[in-house]
């Protein structure tokens, strides 16, 4: 679909590139358009705008849902009963803070967990354990038990895609 957006305009003024193109000039384009075109020519551009009116529309709602909740190939992502608890709380706890493109994250605080390297489970649950880097900023402990397991398995398996 986001190919039609993308070459659509550039279809439309192709056409109109070739009326003018066939009729010799613009001013004999816009003559014909006006006098010569006969009851055809007036038919086939309401029907190119028709079309057109219902096919850009249409397309856009049929592509919007793509990107609910996630980005890209994550989206579709199977997860783990832990994984979307840990997503979950990933949002309600850590989104604010972090930025993490699987769940549109835009955090300012916190370092973007997709630009990172080497983000594995065990370097998550270090982070939540001792406050991220230690340096104050994150609270040690934030999460605790099941609910930082779930977070970190999530992050681990999102982070940087």
């Amino acid at each position: 679909m986001q190919v039609l957006f993308v070459l659509g305009p550039f279809v439309v003024l192709g056409l109109i590139v070739i009326f003018i193109a066939f009729s010799g000039s613009p001013g004999a384009a816009r003559e014909a358009y006006l006098t010569r075109g006969g009851r055809a020519f007036p038919l086939v551009i309401v029907l190119l705008y028709a079309a057109l009116g219902i096919a850009v529309p249409a397309a856009v709602i049929a592509s919007r849902g793509q990107s609910v909740g996630a980005v890209g190939h994550l989206r579709t992502e199977s997860l783990t009963s832990a994984e979307k608890d840990g997503k979950d709380l990933f949002i309600e706890t850590c989104k604010s803070c972090h930025t993490l493109a699987a769940v549109n994250a835009r955090g300012v605080t916190g370092p973007d967990l997709d630009q990172l390297g080497g983000v594995d489970k065990d370097r998550v649950l270090h982070a939540i354990k001792i406050g991220g880097t230690g340096d104050g900023r994150m609270p040690p402990q934030l999460l605790s038990g099941q609910d930082a397991q779930a977070v970190a398995s999530y992050v681990a398996k999102v982070a940087g895609q």
